[in-house]
């Protein structure tokens, strides 16, 4: 078991920043979902790294940034849980009502 699990939509946010990425640079792509997953792996052992961000959420989701990206993950939960993988220059709204539709 690898500690850790993805929502599905969190899987699909990965998917894209894949695809969109590797539109123009495969080898890229790669690295990028790579950093993010070593994120996350490291976060299974310190969960409590990550930043709340009460303007984004009431729910104890945690926060951080991987190169243009924001993990937001469920750290009391095992395994850890993450719920989205959201490109950082999104709009705070858009990604509020992203996050709330991924209870």
């Amino acid at each position: 078991m690898s500690g850790y699990g993805f929502h599905p939509e969190a899987q699909f946010d990965l998917d894209e920043i894949w695809a969109y990425i590797g539109a123009d640079n495969i080898e890229a792509a790669g690295r990028v979902v790579e950093d993010i997953l070593a994120a996350v792996r490291a976060l299974v052992l310190f969960p409590r790294q990550g930043q709340r961000h009460p303007e984004l959420t009431s729910r104890p989701l945690r926060f951080i940034r991987v190169r243009n990206y924001l993990i937001a993950y469920a750290p009391e939960q095992t395994p850890l849980w993450v719920v989205a993988v959201i490109h950082g220059r999104q709009d705070p709204r858009v990604m509020a009502a992203i996050l709330r539709g991924r209870e």
